[in-house]
């Protein structure tokens, strides 16, 4: 079909008021201009079709795409989930500055790749996420697919670890196929459990094939899309797997200032009475953003189900006391 076809049939889903042959239409369209290796024009139809309107979060849905999901041969099991997260937004990422900063350079550098391409320049589209469990690296890529106005791409490792030989490598294939040819945010959480060191005496030729493997798909990779692997145990990851990609960011637990924020953000559906932020934020040092989030609707549940509909210092004194103990269990 050809481009005028397709934007007259654009123009009579839209006047019928059809959005899913809207939807059909407009990714026919993006494929197209992909194929006419117009790159930039489709990464930005693609972005403006699926980017808030006028600034308003559209009612969540499950993006459309022609090409099946790949699936595990012998479970069946996806190995992959395609999510569009709208409502998101930088403001709502609580980060150390300097962790911030080099996650709007990643954004600004896949915005400007045109821009880029003339100094015979690359944006920085494999990135590792480090930091204990709870920092944000997960958040993080939501928000970041949901500024670029791209679907996330979850990888589903649980899938893709498989008992028969060889069909890891063979999974781990199909998703670098299934990502080669669109523009999607690619998240790859918990990517140690793939990309353990090979010297590990404690693991088997199998693994060190599949690292092997992953190198090589992760080397070969030409597509348009942000590749974003998270890590929990940066130790263990194979030291081949550090030069390939071509940027590192660190997620620290938060600082007193953050963990204020934090505070102010989690607990604000309940009225308060004279909490003493500076006492709980120094109460909460090492406490993960995640554990923030548990401990504050943990002592709001306190406070509710004894019958008030106000928040004390003593709720959160409480709910602080058993996030310590959990603390100590995960240590």
């Amino acid at each position: 079909m050809s481009t005028n076809e397709l934007i007259k049939k654009l123009f009579i889903a839209f006047s019928k008021k059809d959005e899913s042959e809207f939807y059909k239409y407009a990714e026919e369209l993006i494929d197209l201009e992909k194929r006419k290796k117009h790159n930039i024009l489709a990464k930005e139809l693609k972005e403006a079709l699926y980017s808030n309107i006028n600034g308003k979060a559209k009612k969540e849905r499950r993006f459309r795409t022609n090409k099946p999901i790949p699936r595990d041969n012998d479970t069946g099991f996806p190995l992959l989930e395609i999510k569009q997260y709208d409502g998101l937004d930088w403001e709502q990422l609580i980060l150390p500055e300097k962790t911030k900063y080099e996650l709007e350079q990643i954004i600004k550098g896949y915005r400007s790749n045109e821009i880029l391409a003339t100094y015979n320049l690359r944006p920085k589209t494999k990135v590792l996420f480090c930091g204990l469990p709870g920092t944000g690296k997960t958040f993080s890529a939501k928000v970041i697919s949901c500024v670029l106005g791209l679907p996330l791409v979850l990888v589903n490792f649980d899938a893709i670890i498989s008992s028969y030989l060889g069909e890891t490598a063979s999974n781990l294939r199909k998703v670098f196929d299934f990502i080669k040819d669109d523009f999607w945010v690619v998240l790859f959480d918990e990517f140690d459990i793939i990309g353990k060191n090979r010297d590990d005496h404690h693991e088997t030729g199998e693994i060190k094939r599949v690292v092997n493997n992953f190198l090589m798909m992760l080397d070969n990779f030409e597509g348009e899309s942000l590749i974003i692997a998270s890590t929990n145990h940066p130790h263990i990851l194979d030291p081949a797997i550090w030069r390939r990609f071509d940027e590192v960011v660190n997620f620290p637990l938060p600082e007193p200032e953050q963990r204020e924020q934090m505070l102010n953000l989690f607990l604000k559906p309940i009225k308060k009475d004279d909490i003493n932020y500076k006492m709980i934020v120094k109460e909460t040092d090492n406490f993960s953003p995640s554990d923030l989030k548990s401990m504050c609707k943990d002592a709001m549940l306190h406070a509710i189900l004894g019958g008030r509909d106000t928040l004390t210092n003593n709720d959160l004194i409480y709910s602080i006391n058993k996030y310590k103990k959990r603390l100590e269990l995960r240590k």
